[in-house]
Order: structure tokens, then C-alpha cells, then sequence
């Protein structure tokens, strides 16, 4: 695998994907597929929120962050670190709902590195007394629950209650009759796994107070100006997760943008990222992020084989039948994904598109490289 990365900014070599190993036709027909399949969710993003993407009524469902309405459907194909193929606006920074998620891992990853978190595998209560790990069902839960979806975690955060995302299905298309909100006994922190954007939130909050910095500011510092991203992202709470850390008012980000907010971002620096990923944290001659936590992420948690530490993995082909079983993603609504599959040299961005379809896509790309 070549060691080339870009440079800042638009510094990134671009190439004829003949030269990657491709096959030119199979490329284009990738990106013909990803634009001709452009997601159905609204481009208004609020009043996709508003009209019931996520089966909330008011007040549960109400917007407590900023949105904005997203562009056409955008992405890139990279491989070797080089340019194959990009089409729609990739320097357009849009919303990217649970995408985010990853992005709180890789915060995570920082904590652990910088032995601010000895142990993920220890309570979060040890490290963080605000009250949020008080109740004896939230004890016992530790770094490692939070990042793997099966904290249990019981309470509300910022107005929302963990309750209102149990029994949650993500197969559902939205808007169809379901159990997401209804009651859910809680098992024991470790036992059970559910997506849950509450819990994802409480994380955010620990590590706030773990580093005693804001968290866009350390991602900006620690891992986007070393990337050469742009600064046209930005990492987004809610109007009431304002929190005193050490005598200062911060800002406690979101996990996704189920109630707006999350990460505003550009496909181009999405690519960015995974490309970092995919290189194990490695960026040219800097190292970012511990390969161990690299590793961390992309192993399989033990109640679920798609998913790692706030990744997703194709170990079972359940997310991506046509994708290799090595295949590494980020998935948000929309449907937004960053995709890593080192075994192709691969890091592949595409943003709206049609859920159904992104295993279609898949398999044009996985053509083309051979």
C-alpha cells in the first residue's frame, strides 16, 4: 500500500482510475449509480425532523439543535490515498447524523492515548462525578458499554430520556408503526445491545469532562489541522447541553443529529478521516491515533458482530452483502457513509443516498477495482 497522502486543502492528487488499478467504465458506473439512487428524506432537514423521521411526538421529538438542508448527493472514490473519482459537492459541509458517532470514537481513542482513560474497561463514574452514574443501574458501566451500544444506561440528558429510544429498530423505514419508545425492562451494563442516541450523548459528556475541553476544538487540534482538513466543519450540541467544566461554560456536542445538531462536514474531509483510519492512524509521518485503538474499533463487540466501538463491520455481511468482510463503515441517516476496506486500498465516501441501494454501490465499486 502506497504511503502517499494529500496535502492540505485541495493539494490531492487526483488519477485516472486506470492508473489505481481500475477499471474506468466500472467507476463511472459507481457514481452513475450513487447520483441515480439520491436519498427520498427531504431536503429540508427540518422539516424531515419534524414530520416524524424518527416516530418521536412532541415533545420528545422536538429540535433542540441547528440544522441545515443538505445538498445534492456527493462523494469521492479514493484509492492508494489518490483521487478515482468524485462527483457532487464534496467540499459542501452537510449534516451526517450518526456518522458522527465514529468521530466521538476517535475522541475516545485520544482519551485512551493520553492515559486520561487508564482503562475502558472500568466504570465511567470513576472518572465522572456529575451525578450521571449515581443510580445503581449505572454503576457498573463502563467506557467500553458506551462504545459498544450495551451501557444500559438509565436516565434523561438534555431533556430526552434513554426511554425513548429502546426497543428501537433500525431496520424500519421511518415513519413505520414500531415499539422504538415503549418500555424495555433494563438489563445489567454489558447484557444487551441497542442503538441508543441518548447513551451515545452521555458518552460525549463523560469525555467533556475526561479532557476539561471542548471536544470540536480537540478534534480540530488533534486530528483535522494534521489531516489537512478544511474548516468548514463544525461539531454541533444543543441549545440546552451548555455544562460548567471547571468554572467555564462548554458545550456538550451531540452523537448524531437525531434532534439536530452532530457534525456539519464535508464529504471531502470525511475522506480524509478514513483515509487516516484506514492508514491505522498513521498520517504521513505523524501518528494520530494508537493502531490499538484502531484495532479496538474494528473488533466485533461480543452481543453484536456488526458493530465495534462506534463502527460499524461487515463481518457478517449484514450491512453490505457485496462489500468484503473486512469492510469498516461509518453510517448515518440520509444515508451518509464513509467507507474503509483496506483490503482494496479503499476509502469511499457517499452522502445521500438510498439506504437499499448503498449495497448496489458497493458492488459496482468492488467491480471496478477487481
Amino acid at each position: 500500500m502506497t504511503d502517499y497522502v494529500p496535502g492540505p486543502g485541495d493539494a490531492w492528487e487526483r488519477v485516472d482510475p486506470s492508473a489505481a488499478g481500475a477499471d474506468p467504465a466500472g467507476i463511472q458506473a459507481a457514481v452513475d449509480y450513487a447520483t441515480a439512487h439520491e436519498s427520498p428524506m427531504d431536503r429540508d432537514i427540518a422539516a424531515a425532523l419534524a414530520g416524524g423521521h424518527f416516530s418521536e411526538p412532541p415533545p420528545l421529538g422536538d429540535i433542540i439543535g441547528p440544522t441545515a438542508p443538505r445538498a445534492d448527493p456527493s462523494g469521492l472514490i479514493v484509492r492508494g490515498g489518490r483521487i478515482l473519482a468524485e462527483w457532487g459537492p464534496t467540499g459542501r459541509a452537510d449534516m451526517t447524523f450518526s456518522v458522527t458517532k465514529s468521530y466521538l470514537s476517535i475522541m475516545a481513542g485520544l482519551a485512551v492515548d493520553d492515559r486520561l482513560i487508564p482503562d475502558i474497561r472500568r466504570p465511567v463514574g470513576e472518572l465522572v462525578d456529575d451525578g450521571g452514574f449515581d443510580a445503581p443501574q449505572n454503576r457498573s458501566a463502563t467506557w467500553e458499554h458506551f462504545l459498544t451500544n450495551t451501557s444500559e444506561w438509565e436516565g434523561t440528558l438534555f431533556g430526552k430520556p434513554d426511554l425513548i429510544d429502546r426497543n428501537r429498530e433500525l431496520s424500519l423505514p421511518p415513519g413505520v408503526p414500531s415499539k422504538k419508545g415503549t418500555h424495555r425492562d433494563l438489563q445489567a451494563p454489558g447484557a444487551y445491545w441497542e442503538y441508543n442516541d441518548v447513551r451515545v450523548n452521555r458518552l460525549s459528556l463523560s469525555l467533556l469532562r475526561v479532557f476539561g475541553k471542548p471536544l470540536p476544538q480537540l478534534l480540530k487540534q488533534r486530528v483535522m489541522d494534521p489531516i489537512g482538513a478544511s474548516d468548514s466543519w463544525s461539531w454541533n450540541g444543543y441549545i440546552n447541553s451548555w455544562v460548567d467544566v471547571g468554572g467555564q461554560p462548554m458545550c456538550s456536542v451531540s452523537g448524531g443529529a437525531h434532534w439536530g445538531g452532530g457534525l456539519f462536514i464535508s464529504a471531502r474531509d470525511h475522506a480524509r478521516v478514513g483515509l487516516l483510519m484506514q492508514r491505522r492512524g498513521q498520517w504521513g509521518d505523524k501518528r494520530i491515533l494508537s493502531e490499538a485503538w484502531v484495532d479496538a474499533c474494528t473488533t466485533p463487540c461480543a452481543l453484536n458482530p456488526s458493530y465495534g466501538y462506534l463502527w460499524w463491520l461487515n463481518g457478517d455481511g449484514r450491512h453490505c452483502p457485496s462489500a468484503p468482510r473486512t469492510s469498516v463503515f461509518a453510517m448515518g441517516v440520509g444515508s451518509n457513509v464513509i467507507w474503509i476496506e483496506p483490503t482494496l486500498d479503499l476509502v469511499a465516501v457517499v452522502r445521500w443516498i438510498d439506504k437499499p441501494h448503498l449495497d448496489g454501490f458497493a458492488k459496482q465499486v468492488v467491480a471496478a477495482l477487481g
